[in-house]
């Protein structure tokens, strides 16, 4: 496996320099966030970050992500400039020697917490998932400020996306999942890039609006889209994890076999009766089974690339919810250690 650090460019508090500090680090997972949604991403801008990562000794083999417009998932208004432009951003990418990007189909919302740094018993801080802090929000209100809530939209705007997600349905996203698969993926695999799936975060339902890329059965009809190794996924511990009807380790054993797990990111969370709390990767603080995890992993031959995710805040570190420096770089050595042990222990 080649282990990999999440990078937010040059105004990341977590420096290149830090990230190569790291031992086994292989690379960064980055993007270029100064381009808008939906537009092609200047040639110069993906080259100038390469160089800057390269420069540190690290690689840039990944990218996540490239986001998908709503128009697409909607399929209105200007989807069809929309996907021709994420077309030429998978040639482009792949120009500049990036072999696999990761992506989401989720609608509206990006991974979703109730809180971004609810304090642990240990005095570290962690996203927490509580229904009844969720139960308490209006996401056309105005009022939230929570990553992967865009604030770029107006309170009306944002009414009429939720009120269009909710008229689409499930069976309306899978349509429109499928007409984007069958337009990017041969254009994938003409560039020799895979394109990998991040699962809907939490996998389930938000606010009335639909997640499809929940759970097994709904992953094994993904693939079955497009049956292709450039259709594959970014296989998510932590956003499977956080539904106790998921079984992230058979998936890792099925989807591994068969060759469609491209990226991994590996994040422990605790499961509670009212939802969920981000944990250290260590397994007892959470209620997933890292070294199983990372069994599955070696059983069936995975060499792509793996990440550690979301970290708590410790040791009076503050920045960036989920991406600190110190938690991230303890998951990685952690994962690293199990790892180390299963290659040597015959």
């Amino acid at each position: 496996m080649k282990m990999t650090f999440r990078w937010y460019g040059e105004d990341d508090r977590v420096t290149l320099d830090k990230i190569k500090q790291i031992p086994n680090m292989s690379g960064v997972v980055t993007a270029v966030y100064t381009a808008k949604v939906g537009e092609v991403w200047p040639t110069e801008d993906i080259l100038r970050l390469k160089k800057l990562v390269v420069r540190s000794g690290l690689e840039m083999e990944v990218i996540e992500s490239v986001p998908v417009h709503e128009d697409i998932k909607l399929k209105r208004g200007d989807y069809k400039r929309y996907i021709a432009n994420y077309k030429e951003n998978i040639r482009r990418l792949a120009n500049a020697g990036i072999k696999v990007i990761c992506y989401n189909f989720m609608p509206v919302f990006d991974w979703t917490r109730s809180q971004l740094d609810k304090e642990l018993a240990d005095g570290s801080n962690a996203l927490v998932f509580y229904e009844e802090q969720v139960a308490k929000m209006d996401p056309i209100a105005g009022n939230l400020a929570l990553p992967g809530w865009d604030s770029s939209y107006s309170k009306d705007e944002m009414a009429e996306l939720i009120a269009a997600y909710k008229e689409l349905g499930e069976d309306g996203l899978w349509e429109n999942m499928e007409y984007f698969l069958k337009e990017i993926i041969p254009v994938a695999a003409e560039c020799d890039v895979k394109m990998a799936i991040h699962q809907d975060d939490p996998p389930w339902p938000i606010f009335g609006i639909p997640r499809i890329i929940t759970n097994e059965a709904n992953i094994d009809r993904f693939l079955s889209i497009v049956d292709s190794k450039y259709n594959g996924l970014t296989l998510c511990s932590g956003s499977l994890g956080c539904s106790p009807e998921n079984d992230y380790i058979k998936m890792v054993r099925k989807y591994g076999a068969m060759d469609r797990i491209h990226f991994a990111h590996l994040r422990n969370v605790k499961l509670l009766n009212n939802g969920f709390e981000e944990s250290a990767h260590y397994s007892p603080c959470g209620s997933l089974d890292f070294v199983e995890i990372l069994k599955a992993y070696h059983d069936v031959g995975y060499n792509g690339y793996i990440r550690p995710d979301h970290g708590r805040m410790i040791w009076g570190e503050t920045g960036r919810p989920g991406y600190g420096l110190f938690d991230r770089a303890l998951g990685a050595m952690y994962i690293t250690g199990i790892w180390e042990t299963l290659c040597k222990v015959r």
